[in-house]
């Protein structure tokens, strides 16, 4: 069931993650690494990168982490998502690990940890479902 092949090519039909430059670091089964440069444009008015980076970024990695974990037949959409903005992101680079807390066949519970450099920035717990492909 896994296939990393198809994380990397979802993902590279992700115009958003595109635009900010992130890339796919680490595929494992039940668990995704994505990170992006700050760029200015994903640049808050005080210089930090803006909490919208940082949650696409840990929504997309935990997102393919529950993805990985299903058949080719289905998709995952995001149910819910939370977020807890823990410190700043001032550095170069955000980076997202998502990983399935727990599977089940209508719900996916998932956690993401972003972090800049050693320090984490922020913490998303949520939910994802299983769709048709």
């Amino acid at each position: 069931m896994f296939d990393a092949d198809r994380i990397r090519q979802s993902f590279a039909r992700q115009a958003f993650m595109t635009t900010f430059e992130a890339r796919l670091d680490e595929i494992a089964q039940g668990a995704v690494t994505i990170s992006a440069p700050i760029l200015p444009i994903a640049a808050q008015q005080q210089g930090y990168a803006h909490a919208g980076l940082t949650f696409a970024l840990g929504d997309s990695a935990a997102g393919y982490s529950a993805l990985s974990l299903l058949p080719a037949d289905q998709e995952v959409v995001t149910s819910e998502m939370k977020i807890n903005l823990l410190a700043p992101a001032t550095g170069d680079r955000l980076v997202a690990r998502g990983r399935v807390v727990k599977p089940g066949r209508r719900l996916i519970v998932v956690l993401s940890e972003v972090f800049c450099g050693d320090r984490q920035v922020a913490l998303l717990t949520g939910t994802m479902v299983p769709v048709p492909a």
